[in-house]
């Protein structure tokens, strides 16, 4: 056999392994998607989709205030997903950045082999840590700082309602701070690699058309960049929605759709962590329902990522043409 047959068997053997491949991760999420819509259709047919508009949540009493029967409202545990994760990516997403910059652009060379380290060393922090150091250290600690926020800030018409009144330190505020320490690692390490992929002469464009430092991140690093930054950010995204244990301990167990930051409340993985050891029949179902939105949730979130990721690269090719 010659080599140019070999070649060629070798790669159709590396596509077909590759296409193999693609197709066994999309039948893994399909099979796990109908297997959990599966098993809830129970809660379904009980309930129907009022579960997705209802915010209260009365499982276990039949003689609760409102319709007879348990009630199993939904809305106010995606409320809280989507609040916390909101938090720390507002919190995670400048200072992964700011790093990646720094390490690419600013730092020495022995000084960015140590931040790397102690950033892959963050990583590798189990999340039961973070959650048994947040709900015993952070959040007592942070009980004095969100009433003197309260104090200051309370008395102005939105922020008001925004940092309103701090009953102890387990809420979205403190939930969304120790999820931005989790997913910084990971931002930060992919943000880092796309900024090496910049490449050097357009840098040296830049200087030699006298911009500054931030001249030339600005017109040549970040543009270039920006698609992998996005998908950085939904990588974080999608860790910080979820994340389970430490929301869990860390965000309190209020059933309540709020503005209040400094208030308690629940996430749709805390709840399903939480609630599934005393759970039964159609209350199992439920919670299946609650995997079942936390997987489209997480599907659309990537989706938007895509046609912001899309747009920016139209509008780039657009305005170097």
């Amino acid at each position: 056999m010659s080599s140019k047959a070999r070649s060629r068997i070798a790669d159709r053997t590396f596509w077909a392994i590759c296409l193999i491949a693609g197709i066994a991760v999309l039948a893994i999420l399909g099979l796990i998607l109908g297997s959990l819509i599966s098993q809830s259709m129970p809660a379904f047919r009980e309930a129907g989709l009022d579960m997705f508009t209802n915010t209260r949540w009365v499982p276990n009493d039949p003689d609760a205030d409102g319709p007879a029967g348990p009630i199993y409202g939904l809305l106010a545990f995606a409320y809280g997903t989507v609040v916390v994760s909101i938090i720390a990516l507002i919190f995670a997403v400048p200072v992964s950045l700011g790093i990646a910059l720094f390490l690419t652009e600013l730092a020495p060379r022995r000084v960015r082999g140590t931040v790397v380290t102690f950033i892959d060393l963050l990583a590798s922090v189990p999340s039961v840590v973070f959650g048994l150091w947040g709900v015993l250290v952070v959040a007592p600690a942070l009980v004095p700082v969100y009433q003197w926020l309260h104090g200051t800030l309370g008395g102005i018409p939105v922020l008001g309602r925004l940092f309103g009144e701090a009953a102890s330190g387990r809420n979205f505020m403190t939930a969304g701070i120790i999820l931005a320490l989790m997913i910084v690692p990971i931002i930060t390490s992919i943000s880092r690699e796309v900024f090496d992929t910049v490449p050097d002469s357009d840098k040296q464009a830049a200087w030699a058309l006298g911009a500054t430092r931030w001249e030339m991140i600005k017109g040549s690093v970040l543009p270039h960049s920006f698609g992998g930054v996005v998908g950085a950010i939904m990588l974080g995204l999608g860790r910080a929605m979820g994340e389970t244990i430490l929301v869990a301990l860390v965000m309190g167990s209020a059933v309540q759709i709020t503005p209040n930051l400094f208030a308690g409340g629940y996430a749709l993985p805390g709840a399903i962590v939480n609630l599934f050891g005393e759970s039964s029949g159609t209350f199992t179902a439920v919670l299946m329902v609650m995997g079942v939105v936390l997987f489209v949730m997480t599907v659309l979130i990537n989706l938007l990522a895509r046609v912001i990721v899309r747009r920016a690269e139209v509008r780039m090719k657009g305005a170097t043409a």
